[in-house]
């Protein structure tokens, strides 16, 4: 941690109500692409995590009783001490997390771009008057912040995921309790710190860093305090967390998995699907959500999509992130390693072929070689299931129908892709595509101003956008009578 410039942003214990709460045992963070220990982090208890709603219920009648610029001027400073420590911030989240340092860098622009977008948008919080159907009555609805919010983010994205929640629902008015991934919570806590220089309020803003998942996300997801409860992760963990919420009806929103689609048509500019197939694939390793999973390209232009593909691919450069020139960083843990290569490997046992890559390569358990699949079925297990690892898997196709009907056979509808210049197509496919977002003839999708959010097991609700405060308040009508 020599490395980092402000050792004050190198915080190793939970931060509630405006206090840094020292634990008695300790969570190792490790750097994946090295092994070596990052720090030592204060394990919370579940004592802990219910302290902290505690003190985000008390913070909450200030908070939300300041008006919306008093709280976006204390945001727009948290902005500000964000992108001022851009660098030491995108260090740290890189040697806990492993991304190459450039896109470390554009992570904390990314999430900061939340917090700056929220602190503006929760000034235009408006409501409506409603033409009453009697003379002597007036309808009016407001909007107020729902009140407490929890929050369970990932190890992928360990600075946005945390900033895009948290912007929102301190825009809203809302108090807000984050649990971090326990194997990457160095930049929360480095949020904390900056959240407290911009002057946010004790018990607004609230970290707990524990390995008591089960414990600590039943009290975030069934304390009666809680009002709203929102979780970025896998399918399978969101339903139980769902289920969880059932029993005080909390308002609820989710991120879950995804099996992006990728589609190109024989009418498609082949060097940018390449160009746009190779970022949204490869970003941090394949360990992205909207990340392309599977790669459908017309037969016609099979044959030179997939060399040029390859010829770009084997450009990339893998290594530890923190080296000049490196692309592709390491895969989270060595286990997840090998649940990518069981997939690769039983793909290749039922048919397919191994163009490029397949092997964990020579610089570590944690590594995987950018790796390409041809000849594959929608129907092999690396076509069925979320990689989140660097393997492209390229299945060929006909029809608009063919495609159509295999990039939706799937119970995921987060993001899909496709290239194509005929206009008629290009409204037809957006609009039969089953997923919550579509880029076309795009490779990035996500930013502060669009509404981030899935559709059937890829979760609901929308992160982003001026969509984003509708799942952080509630509607109230109020009835007017005697006028």
């Amino acid at each position: 941690m020599d490395i980092i410039k402000d050792k004050d942003l190198i915080k190793t214990h939970s931060y509630i109500d405006g206090q840094w709460r020292e634990g008695d045992s300790k969570i190792t963070v490790t750097n994946p692409a090295t092994g070596e220990k990052v720090a030592s982090v204060s394990d919370a208890s579940v004592t802990d995590a219910n302290y902290a709603v505690e003190s985000a219920k008390k913070a909450l009648k200030l908070w939300s009783s300041k008006s919306a610029t008093e709280r976006a001027n204390l945001m727009r400073k948290w902005f500000d001490l964000m992108m001022a420590h851009q660098g030491d911030l995108a260090k740290i989240l890189t040697l806990e997390q492993g991304k190459p340092l450039a896109e470390a860098k554009g992570e904390i622009a990314y999430g900061a771009s939340y917090i700056e977008w929220f602190a503006e948008e929760g000034k235009r919080v408006y409501g409506d008057t409603i033409p009453a159907l009697a003379g002597d009555k007036r309808i009016v609805v407001i909007k107020q912040p729902v009140g407490v919010v929890a929050s369970i983010t990932p190890w992928n994205f360990p600075n946005a995921m945390i900033a895009r929640k948290a912007a929102a629902a301190l825009a809203a008015g809302c108090t807000f309790v984050g649990r971090p991934a326990s194997q990457t919570p160095l930049s929360a806590l480095a949020m904390a710190e900056l959240a407290e220089r911009a002057g946010i309020p004790s018990g607004v803003f609230n970290i707990v860093v524990g390995d008591d998942a089960i414990g600590i996300g039943k009290v975030l997801t069934q304390h009666p305090d809680v009002a709203k409860f929102t979780f970025t992760g896998s399918t399978a963990v969101g339903k139980q967390l769902i289920a969880q919420c059932a029993t005080t009806v909390k308002k609820v929103s989710m991120e879950l998995g995804g099996n992006a689609p990728f589609i190109v048509f024989d009418d498609a500019d082949i060097d940018a699907a390449v160009e746009g197939a190779l970022v949204s694939k490869y970003r941090n390793a394949g360990q992205t959500c909207v990340c392309t999973n599977r790669i459908f390209v017309h037969r016609d232009v099979q044959e030179t999509f997939t060399e040029k593909f390859v010829s770009a691919v084997q450009k990339l450069a893998m290594g530890n992130g923190m080296k000049d020139g490196v692309n592709v960083g390491p895969i989270i843990s060595s286990k997840a390693v090998a649940d990518v290569d069981a997939l690769v490997k039983a793909s290749i046992s039922d048919g397919a072929s191994l163009m490029l890559g397949g092997e964990s390569g020579e610089l570590g358990d944690t590594f995987y070689q950018p790796t390409i699949l041809t000849n594959v079925t929608n129907d092999m297990p690396i076509a069925r299931n979320e990689i989140f690892g660097p393997v492209s898997p390229i299945i060929p196709f006909d029809t608009e129908e063919e495609v159509i009907a295999m990039a939706n056979a799937t119970e995921y509808g987060l993001a899909a892709y496709f290239y194509a210049r005929d206009i008629g197509r290009v409204w037809r496919i957006a609009e039969s595509l089953d997923f919550g977002m579509v880029a076309i003839n795009e490779g990035i999708i996500s930013n502060a101003a669009a509404p981030f959010g899935g559709v059937k097991q890829s979760g609901s609700g929308r992160e982003g956008s001026k969509y984003g405060l509708d799942d952080y308040m509630e509607l109230k009508y109020l009835c007017m009578g005697g006028i």
